[in-house]
């Protein structure tokens, strides 16, 4: 049951949003600047992919154990010792780098700093419902990811700046800073628990509580199965496409400054600013069923990218062009998983939440590793407006099918 009372931003609802704000800022200047460094040492997209997707296996595998942590331990140790620990693999990495081979640090490290991430995230989804009411509960996932998209607003600038005037270094001790902070931060929120008993090793009790979560899923809620196939196919042809063609279409393809990449990726944080912004202003009010037509207005965008890096057109024209492409699909990628994290939270026990959510994160999140691996080959091979183009279609597709879905999951509300 949730016990707060009062307004959103109580004592420990805003000591968790700080220290999002500084952990994610932390998480955020990092991701940009690591797959960065890679691709400028290499300047092999293919190899970029390979290590962005061998980086986020270990993310989808650890969100379902991330979530069955979560609904069993108190969710501010989680928080804290996670935190901890990613300061002090940013150290060992700050003090192997130059010493051991580039490409298999790199992969380690981006794997370690995902898989952190994975186990992470269930955390905070599962402690929202704990620190607001059911009717905030839209509001508090809109501010919850606005903050995540601040952090990728911020983060990519800074790093843009510090990486092209002081390279990889000053970013790696911004890191450590970040984390270490966060993590102290995080010593003094109260998150209500209610201690569960474990029935066996733990093996078993994470097969029979992930158990538990597919079976609410497959036989109270089988939407959820068709909204993660939807999620899925949107990291698949589209979410994987921009994570690797953004970097690759606007250092490689236009020749761009790393300061400039620094400000595109900063625009998709800018766009998710006001994605989370306009979702919470609207609240319930805005419809999921329309949902559909958001990932189609997501698919136009990255055929406006593809547009403006066709042949002839001036390079700067093109940096702009992409650069608003990504704020615009930040915008309505935002919208649209604010929404869907408030109607699976609302329809969900809230003993089952994190393993739920969790499941939901790592069966859509599955698809992303594949997508990268193939985007960086075909980035590798093709003219980075065919992939675009070729995303974008394969984007309406999905949309096209999703329609019934969204409608549908609005309709159980």
């Amino acid at each position: 049951m949730n016990t707060t009372q009062g307004p959103l931003f109580r004592r420990d609802f805003t000591l968790v949003v700080v220290g999002q704000i500084i952990s994610l800022f932390g998480s955020a200047i990092l991701r940009f600047a690591l797959p960065l460094y890679l691709l400028r040492q290499t300047g092999s997209p293919a190899l970029f992919g390979a290590v962005g997707a061998a980086a986020f296996v270990p993310a989808v595998l650890c969100a379902p154990l991330g979530g069955v942590v979560a609904d069993r331990v108190n969710k501010r140790n989680i928080m804290v010792l996670l935190d901890f620990s990613t300061a002090g693999l940013i150290l060992a990495f700050t003090l192997l780098l130059g010493r051991a081979p580039l490409v298999p640090l790199m992969a380690a490290c981006l794997m370690l700093l995902y898989g952190i991430a994975g186990a992470y995230q269930p955390a905070v989804q599962a402690s929202i419902p704990l620190l607001a009411r059911p009717e905030q509960l839209t509001s508090a996932n809109a501010v919850i990811n606005m903050v995540s998209t601040l952090s990728g607003l911020l983060g990519p600038v800074v790093g843009g700046v510090l990486f092209g005037a002081f390279g990889i270094r000053p970013i790696l001790f911004v890191g450590i800073l970040c984390f270490f902070l966060s993590a102290v931060m995080e010593l003094f929120i109260r998150i209500p628990h209610a201690p569960r008993a474990a029935e066996g090793g733990v093996l078993s009790t994470v097969r029979r509580d992930l158990g538990e979560s597919w079976r609410f899923v497959h036989r109270e809620k089988p939407v959820f199965l068709s909204v993660m196939l939807v999620l899925a196919l949107f990291n698949l042809v589209l979410s994987s496409a921009l994570v690797v063609g953004i970097p690759v279409a606007v250092v490689q393809t236009l020749g761009m400054s790393d300061s400039r990449l620094g400000l595109t990726q900063g625009a998709m944080g800018l766009g998710g600013l006001f994605g989370g912004l306009l979702t919470a202003c609207l609240g319930a009010r805005l419809p999921l069923r329309r949902g559909g037509a958001v990932l189609l207005a997501a698919g136009l965008t990255a055929a406006g990218m593809g547009a403006v890096l066709l042949p002839g057109i001036p390079t700067g024209l093109g940096w702009w062009g992409v650069t608003a492409m990504s704020f615009a699909v930040m915008v309505l990628s935002t919208m649209l998983v604010v929404v869907l994290s408030a109607a699976v939270q609302g329809q969900t026990p809230p003993e089952l939440l994190g393993k739920v959510m969790a499941f939901i994160m790592a069966v859509s999140n599955c698809a992303a590793p594949v997508g990268q691996a193939v985007y960086g080959a075909l980035f590798e091979r093709c003219p980075a407006w065919a992939v675009l183009l070729g995303a974008a279609g394969a984007a309406a597709l999905t949309a096209a099918y999703s329609r019934r879905v969204f409608r549908e999951l609005d309709g159980v509300r």
